[in-house]
Protein backbone atom coordinates (compact mmCIF):
# COMPACT_ATOMS: atom_id res chain seq x y z
CA UNK A 1 0.00 0.00 0.00
CA UNK A 2 0.94 3.37 -1.39
CA UNK A 3 0.11 6.44 1.74
CA UNK A 4 -1.61 9.56 0.09
CA UNK A 5 0.13 12.40 -0.05
CA UNK A 6 0.82 14.39 1.87
CA UNK A 7 0.57 12.46 4.65
CA UNK A 8 3.10 10.07 3.30
CA UNK A 9 5.60 12.86 2.69
CA UNK A 10 5.24 14.14 6.28
CA UNK A 11 5.28 10.81 8.04
CA UNK A 12 8.31 9.58 6.02
CA UNK A 13 10.61 13.08 6.13
CA UNK A 14 9.36 15.17 8.84
CA UNK A 15 7.64 13.45 11.56
CA UNK A 16 5.57 10.52 12.29
CA UNK A 17 2.63 11.91 14.29
CA UNK A 18 3.13 14.90 16.83
CA UNK A 19 1.55 15.75 20.35
CA UNK A 20 0.74 18.95 18.68
CA UNK A 21 -1.39 17.48 15.89
CA UNK A 22 -4.55 18.08 14.69
CA UNK A 23 -6.67 15.92 16.37
CA UNK A 24 -8.48 16.97 20.11
CA UNK A 25 -6.82 13.71 21.85
CA UNK A 26 -3.70 12.97 21.34
CA UNK A 27 -2.31 15.14 18.96
CA UNK A 28 -1.43 13.79 14.92
CA UNK A 29 -0.89 9.91 16.05
CA UNK A 30 1.78 8.04 14.67
CA UNK A 31 1.13 5.64 11.95
CA UNK A 32 -0.37 2.19 13.20
CA UNK A 33 -1.12 3.66 16.40
CA UNK A 34 -4.61 2.96 17.89
CA UNK A 35 -5.69 4.51 21.39
CA UNK A 36 -7.12 2.82 23.89
CA UNK A 37 -10.45 3.85 23.31
CA UNK A 38 -10.24 2.20 19.61
CA UNK A 39 -13.25 -0.28 19.52
CA UNK A 40 -11.39 -4.22 19.14
CA UNK A 41 -13.53 -5.00 15.67
CA UNK A 42 -10.57 -7.33 14.65
CA UNK A 43 -7.60 -6.86 12.06
CA UNK A 44 -6.73 -3.37 10.00
CA UNK A 45 -6.59 -4.03 6.84
CA UNK A 46 -5.08 -0.43 5.41
CA UNK A 47 -4.90 -1.92 1.94
CA UNK A 48 -8.21 -3.09 1.20
CA UNK A 49 -10.57 -0.62 -0.34
CA UNK A 50 -12.62 1.63 2.31
CA UNK A 51 -16.06 -0.25 2.42
CA UNK A 52 -18.28 3.40 2.07
CA UNK A 53 -19.12 5.95 -1.16
CA UNK A 54 -21.29 7.98 0.93
CA UNK A 55 -22.08 8.97 4.68
CA UNK A 56 -23.78 6.22 6.78
CA UNK A 57 -25.02 6.99 10.20
CA UNK A 58 -26.16 3.32 10.98
CA UNK A 59 -27.36 4.34 14.53
CA UNK A 60 -30.33 6.23 12.73
CA UNK A 61 -31.22 3.38 10.20
CA UNK A 62 -33.93 0.71 12.59
CA UNK A 63 -33.20 -2.23 10.70
CA UNK A 64 -28.97 -2.29 10.90
CA UNK A 65 -27.72 -5.04 12.58
CA UNK A 66 -25.45 -4.16 15.21
CA UNK A 67 -23.28 -7.00 13.62
CA UNK A 68 -23.33 -6.14 10.42
CA UNK A 69 -19.79 -6.76 8.51
CA UNK A 70 -19.95 -3.16 7.09
CA UNK A 71 -19.47 -1.57 10.05
CA UNK A 72 -16.29 -3.27 11.09
CA UNK A 73 -15.17 -2.98 7.81
CA UNK A 74 -16.01 0.87 8.09
CA UNK A 75 -13.34 0.99 11.00
CA UNK A 76 -10.53 -1.72 9.68
CA UNK A 77 -10.69 -0.98 5.90
CA UNK A 78 -9.17 1.15 3.54
CA UNK A 79 -8.06 3.75 6.20
CA UNK A 80 -4.75 5.12 8.89
CA UNK A 81 -6.14 6.53 12.11
CA UNK A 82 -5.41 10.49 12.19
CA UNK A 83 -6.44 11.29 15.34
CA UNK A 84 -9.43 11.32 17.76
CA UNK A 85 -12.23 13.72 19.26
CA UNK A 86 -13.19 13.25 22.69
CA UNK A 87 -11.94 9.90 22.65
CA UNK A 88 -15.21 8.14 20.88
CA UNK A 89 -14.92 9.35 17.23
CA UNK A 90 -11.61 9.29 14.76
CA UNK A 91 -10.41 11.08 11.53
CA UNK A 92 -9.45 8.70 9.45
CA UNK A 93 -7.11 9.12 6.19
CA UNK A 94 -8.70 6.82 3.47
CA UNK A 95 -5.75 4.81 2.09
CA UNK A 96 -7.19 2.28 -0.63
CA UNK A 97 -11.03 2.57 -3.00
CA UNK A 98 -12.56 4.87 -4.67
CA UNK A 99 -12.27 7.78 -1.81
CA UNK A 100 -8.83 7.53 -1.25
CA UNK A 101 -6.91 10.41 0.07
CA UNK A 102 -10.23 11.28 1.77
CA UNK A 103 -10.35 12.53 5.33
CA UNK A 104 -13.73 10.90 7.41
CA UNK A 105 -14.98 10.66 10.65
CA UNK A 106 -15.96 7.46 12.21
CA UNK A 107 -17.58 6.96 15.83
CA UNK A 108 -19.98 4.04 17.28
CA UNK A 109 -22.95 5.94 15.00
CA UNK A 110 -21.60 6.08 11.96
CA UNK A 111 -18.89 7.42 9.35
CA UNK A 112 -19.09 10.78 7.32
CA UNK A 113 -16.97 12.48 5.17
CA UNK A 114 -15.53 15.26 6.57
CA UNK A 115 -18.11 18.07 6.48
CA UNK A 116 -18.41 21.53 3.61
CA UNK A 117 -19.69 21.73 0.11
CA UNK A 118 -15.75 20.29 -1.07
CA UNK A 119 -13.21 17.23 0.24
CA UNK A 120 -10.96 17.33 2.37
CA UNK A 121 -7.56 15.59 1.94
CA UNK A 122 -4.91 15.67 4.66
CA UNK A 123 -3.44 18.91 3.43
CA UNK A 124 -7.02 20.31 4.12
CA UNK A 125 -7.59 18.67 7.28
CA UNK A 126 -4.34 20.12 8.50
CA UNK A 127 -5.16 23.68 7.45
CA UNK A 128 -8.41 23.65 9.00
CA UNK A 129 -6.58 23.33 12.36
CA UNK A 130 -4.10 25.52 11.74
CA UNK A 131 -6.03 28.28 11.22
CA UNK A 132 -8.32 27.09 14.12
CA UNK A 133 -11.38 26.92 12.41
CA UNK A 134 -13.86 24.88 13.39
CA UNK A 135 -14.11 21.44 12.36
CA UNK A 136 -18.25 21.87 11.67
CA UNK A 137 -18.06 25.52 10.65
Amino acid sequence: MVLPEPYRTLIAEISNGSSLGPAGDGGLQPLGYLSSTWPDLGTRQPGEPFPLQAAWLWEDEEDVDPEDPRIDASFNKGSVVLGSEDGQSFWLLLTAGPRRGEVWMIADVGAIPTPGDHVWGFEEWVRRWHAGDGWWD
